[in-house]
């Protein structure tokens, strides 16, 4: 059976001879897929997509998605938006939502059933899980591991190194979606470099994590976080400093 077969691939797409395609995949106007890429069954990648070469993207998955807004959004905007790029030796998992717009570094894998919004980058080698949510004009630095259904409010930013545990919720809304006021308002989390935050914890809108801080499990961090600092309860309080041993500086890795 021919590798393309129940495949439908657009005349101006532009797919490298040796790529393997799933049944029923829908490649549309436009897409550029790299060398020894491997696309699973029932794939959608929407026009104009850029897919480095020997990426992986798993069954279902849906690549260069336009976003939807409802009359009432109060963060997704009628705009442009530059097709979704994802860089090389990338894995994108079963059933993960790419949306245009979106820009994906190098070796970057994403697990299934995760979704990245429009207007967001991710570095290389950073690791989103399962089920992860990274919402709109979000900045993820490199080497980050976003562990199970963590929750990345718009408009954050997480600097290189940042480890988030399952179950992290993050917030941009102190109006709650009450009242005019907050749609001068919105504001997402700041992680700095080499920061780490505990299951279930929960980061408050605007919030700064300090570089190689520490937020305990269950935490509610309701403001910022010093550096180098281990913060603990509800509300987040400093319990102490970060062990020395624990610092970045003291990891070996050649970024540091």
């Amino acid at each position: 059976m021919d590798k393309r077969t129940h495949a439908v691939i657009a005349q101006t797409a532009v797919v490298a001879e040796d790529v393997t395609i799933g049944e029923f995949v829908s490649v549309a106007d436009n897409v550029t897929i790299g060398t020894g890429s491997v696309i699973g069954a029932h794939v959608t990648i929407h026009d104009g997509t850029i897919i480095g070469e020997n990426v992986r993207i798993d069954d279902g998955a849906v690549i260069g998605k336009l976003p939807m807004r409802a009359v009432n959004s109060a963060v997704t905007k009628e705009q442009e938006l530059k097709a979704l790029e994802i860089g090389d030796g990338c894995i994108i998992g079963t059933q993960v939502v790419l949306y245009r717009g979106a820009n994906i570094a190098h070796h970057v894998l994403i697990a299934d059933m995760a979704t990245v919004r429009e207007n967001v980058t991710i570095g290389h080698k950073t690791i989103v899980g399962r089920g992860v949510a990274i919402e709109n004009y979000c900045t993820i630095g490199n080497y980050c591991k976003l562990e199970t259904n963590s929750y990345i409010t718009a408009y954050s930013t997480l600097e290189d190194r940042v480890f988030v545990a399952p179950c992290v919720a993050t917030s941009n809304d102190n109006f709650v979606g009450r009242t005019e006021e907050r749609f001068k308002n919105f504001k997402g989390v700041i992680i700095k470099r080499g920061a780490r935050i505990g299951v279930n914890a929960t980061v408050l809108p605007g919030k700064t994590i300090g570089e190689d801080a520490l937020v305990a499990a269950g935490a509610l961090v309701v403001k910022d976080v010093p550096p180098q600092k281990i913060v603990a309860g509800v509300p987040a309080k400093v319990f102490g400093d970060v062990p020395t041993e624990q610092l970045l500086e003291n990891q070996g890795w050649d970024d540091v």
